[in-house]
């Protein structure tokens, strides 16, 4: 049975919620930078996620499918729009965004082939998509308190070969999420020392794989590489270097996640 709206909405109100968007936040921003100008759509639970990019992006959409009243929820005064849809019938024109964030819509969708070629659909040629999908070899998907513990977990190897074979081109990947599963308190304040740690000792065993890729009208199943986030960039102290001319934004400046959902008296709230 798939999660519903209101369960994952719960989760990222909590203490370890908050923690776990900040990170793929800031995972984020160094992979897409805050989207200026784009048009940006979020498939499956992307919410968390748009609400980060929502002031500086030209358009920021969440659709989560129809599960019953209880998966009902709207949009927010951060600029996103919400919408109801199947995930396999989006209610858009061909080549209508920019970018596509996918979040716990793959892993427990009844068909994800029909959902990719949905997103593929409704992402402009050369347009970018972000698969954030639960990670098999690690801890948050044997955490069933967690969304990224139910469903089907995924490898980045395998995220990377399905990716090619839906005619999208594998440009950059990465895993997030490296601090356990667990919601207490000194855990989720030292969570960029496991994040910090993590990426540079078990790159490979953080709980999210987080993978991009480009949309092409004709690509060679194959064709993709992986692609870790890890050079940096000329110019750009800390921000990761991806394989493509285009990565850099205009100005050229990095900024901060300064706007996820959360409570005032959150503890993040002095970096969200």
């Amino acid at each position: 049975m798939r999660q519903r709206a209101r369960d994952l909405e719960n989760f990222y109100a909590s203490s370890l919620g908050e923690t776990a968007c900040y990170l793929l936040l800031r995972r984020l921003n160094d992979l897409w930078g805050d989207c200026a100008n784009q048009s940006v759509l979020g498939m499956g639970y992307a919410h968390p996620l748009l609400a980060g990019l929502s002031l500086t992006a030209k358009s920021t959409v969440a659709v989560t499918p129809h599960l019953g009243e209880a998966s009902y929820w709207a949009g927010t005064d951060r600029g996103v729009s919400a919408c109801i849809s199947e995930e396999d019938r989006l209610p858009f024109a061909d080549g209508s965004f920019d970018r596509v964030i996918l979040l716990h819509a793959v892993e427990e969708a009844e068909s994800p082939r029909a959902v990719m070629r949905e997103a593929w659909r409704v992402l402009a040629p050369e347009g970018r998509a972000l698969i954030v999908v639960a990670n098999r070899k690690g801890l948050w998907s044997l955490s069933e308190g967690t969304p990224f513990g139910h469903g089907r977990p995924w490898t980045r190897r395998q995220l990377i070969q399905w990716l090619n074979d839906h005619l999208f081109q594998v440009t950059a990947s990465a895993t997030a999420l490296h601090l356990p599963p667990i919601d207490w308190r000194f855990l989720t304040h030292a969570a960029d020392g496991f994040e910090n740690f993590g990426g540079l000792a078990v790159p490979g065993l953080g709980g999210a794989v987080m993978v991009e890729a480009i949309k092409h009208l004709y690509a060679k199943p194959g064709s993709g590489a992986a692609a870790p986030v890890t050079g940096l960039a000329t110019g750009r102290k800390g921000v990761a270097q991806l394989p493509r001319n285009e990565a850099a934004r205009s100005n050229g400046q990095k900024v901060e996640i300064s706007h996820v959902d959360r409570p005032v008296t959150s503890r993040f709230h002095h970096k969200c």
